[in-house]
């Protein structure tokens, strides 16, 4: 019988292009995934690679800029703070714009429901939506229609997706984990760049609204993204502590914000640099 492989790719926002590098040292390596789940940005590379286009989206996020990142985000106070029309018409025509059955490996996503907290799996119909939904993190991005129920980030009950791999059949399940060196750190790290650079976008954004911050604070994405990253990583740890994966990959991507989608350059090595630090492990668990 064949053994499946099932990839786990956890939510991290921005830090999610790191995904792009685990995926690149894991073929290298000759570990190929029968089956690939994902939350939030974990999904949108997951789904990209099941397409067949995860050469086009590294292409596309090396070359972003700063600009281009605000660009392709709009101000909104309607269910969030800001607007991914853009951003997800752009992804969309580019590389995912299909249904699940149409993908070329099997590919599924989590979801959480605002009304009642319980975890959504999300593994037919529009891929587009489930994208959406899968990514869309409370307080910054609206929610999403489904089925009749909104649908906000499933980083809110499971970051790294371990269960919903083993559910679509994975014997072994290798996961990774984009929030292991965050806690304690990333509140510290985004004071030190207020006060070389200043506000960030955000509050550049409502300052021209005549939103005012108030001084000796964190900046409010700061404050959001520090909290949003200490949520997700202690659910991560307590659903992995459940429900452990077989391998364990854990890049160190405590230096990257919240946003900075930017900076995929960085996170892209450091993906396949932690795939490289434990692939003796991984070969390990394959062989037995």
């Amino acid at each position: 019988m064949k053994t499946i492989i099932g990839l786990a790719l956890g939510a991290g926002s921005a830090r999610g292009w790191a995904h792009i590098g685990v995926l690149r040292a894991l073929t290298e390596a000759g570990v190929v995934p029968d089956v690939v789940c994902g939350c939030s940005s974990g999904a949108m590379v997951g789904a990209a690679y099941a397409n067949g286009d995860i050469d086009e989206l590294e292409e596309w996020v090396s070359r972003m800029t700063w600009k281009q990142v605000v660009g392709l985000l709009d101000l909104s106070f309607s269910g969030g703070l800001l607007n991914r029309d853009k951003l997800f018409t752009f992804f969309e025509s580019h590389f995912i714009g299909k249904d699940f059955s149409e993908l070329s490996v099997p590919f599924a996503c989590v979801a959480t429901e605002l009304a009642t907290g319980r975890e959504v799996w999300l593994r037919d119909g529009p891929l587009s939506t489930a994208l959406r939904a899968t990514s869309a993190l409370p307080g910054l991005f609206p929610p999403v229609s489904r089925d009749g129920r909104l649908l906000v980030d499933g980083g809110l009950v499971d970051p790294v997706p371990v269960s919903l791999c083993r559910a679509l059949g994975a014997h072994i399940v290798i996961a990774v984990d984009l929030g292991s060196d965050i806690v304690g750190s990333s509140l510290r790290r985004n004071l030190t760049e207020e006060e070389k650079q200043g506000p960030g976008w955000t509050d550049k954004l409502l300052g021209s609204l005549g939103v005012k911050r108030n001084d000796g604070l964190p900046s409010v994405t700061s404050v959001l993204s520090t909290s949003i990253q200490i949520m997700q990583t202690r659910i991560a740890r307590s659903r992995m502590a459940g429900e452990p994966p077989d391998i364990l990959i854990s890049p160190r991507l405590a230096h990257l914000g919240l946003m900075d989608y930017h900076r995929a350059t960085e996170a892209i090595p450091e993906g396949a640099a932690a795939v490289k630090r434990i692939l003796p492990a991984i070969e390990h668990v394959l062989k037995q």
